[in-house]
């Protein structure tokens, strides 16, 4: 169902690969509500992925950029106010990688140079892209900016591993730049710290399945798809979320206020009693 929510509205999508991707589920709900945007991804990401698809069906351009380069943010930029014939309105940040996750490198044992590239890529990528937006007057007013993040910014989860330092820095970033955009020019940056969601990035994550299982089972509404995001990324685009900035937003079925559910207990009490009769039997 469509409610026009982004009649008019004209954007810039970071990070759809496949259909997996938050990023391309935002981008379909986006172009189903009556946006235009332009889509962006890096050049090999572009030969992995499937995104060309998604921009002919959501009648659009794909312009390659390293979110990591202010040079090619800069390029993309001005490509981007060319296509939309001047200012637009809302940016979404899904970049995520981490090469320490990627080549199995615990949190005790980091590869540094990995963990630079895993901020810069993750996070630091996020505050070049704001900066570039700023510098270039490119967002209208009560435009928004949206990063996707996840709890482990706040708490400890196993094997997140350094992508958890990374989500912590790209939400002090959306309160720093927050502030700073927001007097200025009433733009509006938020973070949305989504449940695990089984994306190209989030596959890469030591025990995914396992967690998002536990996820489930502590959440009362359960895990939030990646479609779930999306309809709530867009409502953050729109006009009904004005005065909403500087936040960082669970979208994860309750999963950020629980501390034990009737659930995920009852397969550890099934747990603790296998091993109680395990050890009896000894």
């Amino acid at each position: 169902m469509s409610y026009n929510l982004l009649k008019g509205k004209k954007g810039l999508i970071f990070g759809a690969l496949n259909e997996q991707s938050i990023a391309w589920k935002v981008a379909e709900r986006a172009y189903e509500e009556g946006a235009t945007f332009v889509l962006t991804n890096t050049a090999v990401s572009m030969r992995m992925g499937t995104i060309g698809q998604l921009a002919e069906k959501c009648g659009t351009i794909v312009v390659p950029a390293d979110a990591t380069s202010v040079e090619d943010i800069e390029r993309l930029f001005d490509k981007t106010l060319e296509f939309h014939g001047g200012k637009f309105d809302f940016i979404l940040h899904s970049i995520g990688m981490s090469p320490n996750v990627r080549k199995g490198r615990t949190y005790d044992d980091l590869d540094y140079g990995y963990l630079q590239k895993t901020l810069d890529i993750s996070a630091l990528s996020f505050h070049k892209i704001i900066q570039v937006a700023r510098k270039k007057d490119a967002l209208n007013e009560w435009g928004s900016i949206v990063a996707l993040s996840y709890i482990a910014a706040q708490r400890t989860l196993y094997g997140y591993n350094d992508m958890a330092d990374a989500k912590a820095l790209l939400e002090s970033i959306a309160r720093s730049f927050g502030y700073i955009y927001g007097r200025e020019k009433k733009i509006r940056i938020n973070t949305v710290s989504q449940s695990p969601t089984p994306t190209t990035a989030g596959s890469g994550v030591m025990g995914l399945d396992g967690l998002m299982d536990f996820a489930d089972r502590m959440s009362p509404l359960g895990n939030a798809t990646a479609l779930d995001c999306a309809d709530y990324v867009l409502t953050l685009f729109s006009d009904l979320t004005r005065k909403v900035t500087m936040q960082n937003l669970y979208h994860d079925g309750g999963f950020s206020s629980m501390g034990m559910s009737a659930r995920a207990m009852s397969v550890y009490n099934k747990n603790l009693e296998l091993e109680y009769r395990d050890v009896k039997n000894r």
